[in-house]
């Protein structure tokens, strides 16, 4: 499942090192939380499916698997 992406929500870029990206993210406000959902972004970019929050991976970061 994923949400279709909105462009006026915010773009959080994550390092390959942040992975498994989740939101709600650690900087986001505890008034805003909804269930913890896990974001794909191993293809370039999610969006969370709750709040429509983008995530992406930044500028040459490669994902390696187990």
């Amino acid at each position: 499942m994923s949400a279709i992406p909105k462009p006026d929500m915010p773009v959080v870029e994550l390092k390959a090192s942040d992975l498994p990206a989740y939101c709600p993210n650690p900087n986001m406000p505890i008034w805003s939380s909804h269930p913890r959902v896990f974001i794909d972004v191993t293809h370039g970019e999610a969006a969370c499916p709750y709040c429509g929050t983008r995530y992406r991976l930044a500028e040459g970061e490669v994902v390696r698997g187990h």
